[in-house]
């Protein structure tokens, strides 16, 4: 019975210091590069776009990010507003 304790134990622990170390990688290099508010008087200067934000499943404007490339090769993060995914037709 103890065993069966020590492994759960052990195994556990071993899933939530992979899930730390995976989220702390992830994590580091967009955490130093300034979010940017998108206005209507923004300058876009978009060359590629990285990655976006999954938009969240309620029905009203909720705040999406988009982490880009502009032409210069430096790295930027937009916020912006959208219109969730949970409203329905009916």
């Amino acid at each position: 019975m103890n065993i069966l304790k020590v492994a759960v134990f052990l195994a556990l622990g071993g899933i939530g210091a992979q899930a730390l170390a995976e989220d702390s990688h992830s994590t580091a290099p967009t955490s130093q590069i300034p979010v940017e508010r998108y206005t209507y008087a923004t300058k876009l200067d978009i060359k590629k776009v990285i990655a976006v934000s999954e938009i969240a499943d309620v029905c009203g404007a909720v705040p999406a990010q988009m982490t880009y490339e502009d032409s210069h090769g430096q790295q930027r993060i937009l916020q912006y507003q959208v219109m969730g995914t949970g409203c329905s037709n009916g």
